[in-house]
């Protein structure tokens, strides 16, 4: 499915409203005059609202993403896209980008 490259200024949350950043950007690649961000890089989640045991099994901390741009690679990486999915650690809940730029489309 296309969708729109994520970038470094994306705006990308988990579930519980927690802000998530890309520990390892792709400057290789840029859109809107930002780094893109490849499959295997992993986002650090903070500010997460979900409790920690006993009430519920969070914060979010990190995050990693399973799905990818099948037809546009970088460095022999597949590019995130605004429709790809993650799972945060521990909590196993979602990662929900919000804003990215909308200028370029991968697929």
């Amino acid at each position: 499915m296309p969708g729109f490259l994520l970038h470094v200024g994306a705006t990308v949350t988990c579930a519980h409203a927690g802000q998530a950043q890309p520990t390892a950007p792709n400057p290789r690649v840029m859109v809107s005059g930002q780094p893109t961000v490849t499959l295997p890089s992993q986002y650090v989640v903070a500010g997460c609202t979900l409790p920690p045991p006993p009430a519920a099994n969070g914060p979010c901390v990190t995050a990693n993403y399973i799905s990818a741009a099948t037809r546009v690679i970088s460095n022999g990486q597949p590019l995130l896209l605004f429709d790809s999915q993650a799972t945060c650690i521990p909590t196993g809940t979602p990662l929900i980008t919000a804003v990215t730029q909308t200028r370029v489309m991968g697929m």
